[in-house]
């Protein structure tokens, strides 16, 4: 057996998540059903570096499985290509060492939010991006985003009813820039990990933040309280994309 590792990106929007789901359309699904065809009719195990919600965008999940025999790794990412559909893609190939693990060899992660800030929804955009019609201050926002930085108890930001108990983490860098051209705020969070839904839960605070409906440095009070219903609401999944994962 020989393990691979593909890079692959794709548009979440008609997919129900990254993981496999019976009789449900899913990231997982498509490429072990690919791999099938392949091995033709040997059931391939894909392992993820973590799983993403049901509209949730990918420019760099990292994926791997052990293939019977070897290929060169172009071929490998020719091949799984020629049977993806257009919502994915393979961007590249590896042949890596059997103790190279996607999910459990993960340092850190990079995650893009996008923020549609016209007054009214974008029909072109809808499935990429969140909106928020409301003035904000990018310059609160950014302030704001210096506390999250380094190692904190997000409670306050998993969504309710997940089995993970240590819900602290370390966020390495977190930024906000205003893209003029196309009327967006983009978000990006890298850190050593993530809990359910806890960008979309960042990012909706901190436009309540920028907004001025919260005070600039209410995450401080947010990681003492760690009360999920202090942080109140959930950007949608549609303008969030896990952009790169990063290994040793």
């Amino acid at each position: 057996m020989t393990r691979y590792k593909l890079t692959i990106a794709y548009d979440g929007t008609k997919f129900h998540g990254f993981q496999r789901q019976n009789d449900l359309r899913t990231v997982q699904g498509v490429l072990e059903k690919a791999l099938t065809k392949m091995t033709k009719g040997q059931h391939i195990d894909v392992m993820g570096s973590g799983r993403t919600d049901a509209g949730v965008h990918a420019f760099g999940q990292v994926i791997h499985f052990d293939y019977p025999g070897q290929m060169p790794a172009l071929n490998m990412l020719k091949a799984v290509n020629s049977l993806m559909p257009l919502d994915v893609l393979v961007k590249d190939s590896e042949i890596v060492d059997e103790n190279f693990h996607a999910r459990y060899g993960v340092k850190k992660k990079t995650y893009q939010y996008r923020v549609d800030c016209g007054y009214y929804t974008d029909p072109f955009k809808r499935f990429y991006t969140g909106h928020y019609p409301y003035k904000v201050s990018v310059d609160k926002i950014q302030t704001a985003l210096k506390d999250l930085e380094g190692e904190h108890d997000f409670t306050s930001f998993a969504a309710s009813g997940g089995v993970i108990e240590n819900k602290v983490r370390t966020i390495y860098s977190a930024t906000c820039v205003y893209n003029k051209n196309n009327d967006e705020l983009v978000f990006e969070f890298t850190g050593n990990g993530f809990l359910y839904n806890m960008v979309r839960i960042l990012v909706a605070t901190l436009l309540e933040i920028g907004n001025g409906r919260r005070d600039v440095h209410d995450f401080l009070r947010l990681f003492e309280v760690k009360d999920r219903q202090e942080a109140r609401g959930t950007a949608p999944a549609s303008g969030l994309y896990l952009k790169e994962v990063f290994y040793d």
